[in-house]
């Protein structure tokens, strides 16, 4: 099979190129590098620096290296950006995903994964989250999000599309060779590394919610076991019995961590406590965010194999500390 992956030179996209190369097959990175690293990206793999809203240039991308299918990463994801601008958002999420379509359309490729994310649920009334569950985004990020499943809805009616729907909830975590690199970071894990190396202190958006311990819960899921997904809806999208409807999957362990326990956690690897002090509650923070996972193992066999949070941040930081510069530059 020939992959296309968008942002495939992005923390996630880069761990998923890897993961497929090392399922046998071959792939083409199209990535604008805007938020992403070219050293991330696999020497396997062939990496090809442009947008993926670029529809005459994706469509002879495409068409050039006979691609199968298409693993589409690439996004705007910043949720208090996405607020304040959200012309970026609609322009890069929404508007350049349908160019991606229309250029995969005109080039007879009809098998798409998209990463897309919980934030389509908003806040739940339940947990854990089921994928027919209402969809209430509170941000634009979660919204273009939506819309843009909707579209992969339409085109599966109309023009064949096999379409994966993968909503996955917080990723952690790193390989030996790929971890996480963002500028700026809002994600917790590498702002808490930050802080346990001296970097400003963590601040903890609320210690009043009904939680055991008053902070947040949330479902997290190596990075390492989001690309495993990856690689199997990759593959159901060939299978001669592949829905014409797209099929829609939560990614996480079915368990929920408080905030505080991922500092307890990261205290532990490091060896010391980090450095944090306790602010107010952000608006839109939900107590608890855990998915349901059961339809990922039934449809794609899938299930996640590095669960506890001392693997992810163990993994995490033990990047770091092989890989001080990050990726240079």
């Amino acid at each position: 099979m020939r992959v296309m992956v968008t942002g495939g030179a992005g923390y996630v996209g880069s761990v998923s190129v890897a993961a497929i190369l090392d399922a046998g097959h071959e792939v083409i990175v199209l990535d604008d590098l805007s938020t992403g690293h070219a050293a991330a990206v696999d020497p396997r793999a062939t990496l090809i620096q442009g947008s993926y809203g670029d529809q005459a240039a994706t469509r002879a991308l495409l068409e050039q290296h006979r691609i199968d299918a298409i693993l589409h990463c690439a996004a705007k994801s910043l949720v208090g950006e996405s607020v304040q601008d959200p012309g970026k958002y609609y322009r890069d999420n929404v508007a350049g995903g349908v160019a991606l379509l229309e250029a995969a359309r005109e080039a007879g490729v009809r098998r798409i994964v998209f990463s897309s994310t919980a934030a389509v649920y908003g806040v739940p009334a339940r947990t854990p989250i089921e994928e027919d569950d209402n969809l209430k985004p509170i941000n634009t990020y979660g919204e273009t999000k939506r819309v843009f499943e909707g579209a992969l809805r339409w085109y599966a009616g109309a023009y064949g599309f096999k379409p994966v729907i993968l909503r996955y909830f917080n990723v952690a975590g790193a390989t030996d060779t790929l971890g996480e690199v963002h500028r700026p970071e809002t994600h917790l894990v590498p702002n808490v590394f930050t802080a346990a190396e001296g970097g400003p202190q963590l601040t903890l958006f609320g210690e009043d919610y009904p939680t055991p311990d008053g902070t947040p819960l949330r479902d997290y899921i190596h990075v390492a076991d989001l690309a495993d997904a990856h690689v199997a809806a990759l593959e159901a999208t060939g299978r001669a019995d592949a829905p014409k409807e797209p099929v829609i999957c939560n990614l996480g362990t079915s368990t929920g961590f408080s905030v505080k326990d991922v500092l307890a956690a990261a205290a532990r690897i490091t060896g010391s406590p980090i450095p944090h002090s306790v602010g107010p509650r952000r608006e839109g923070d939900p107590p608890i965010l855990v998915a349901s996972n059961a339809r990922a193992k039934a449809v794609l066999g899938w299930e996640p194999r590095r669960s506890t949070l001392d693997e992810m941040l163990g993994s995490a930081w033990a990047w770091r500390l092989a890989h001080p510069d990050g990726y240079g530059g």
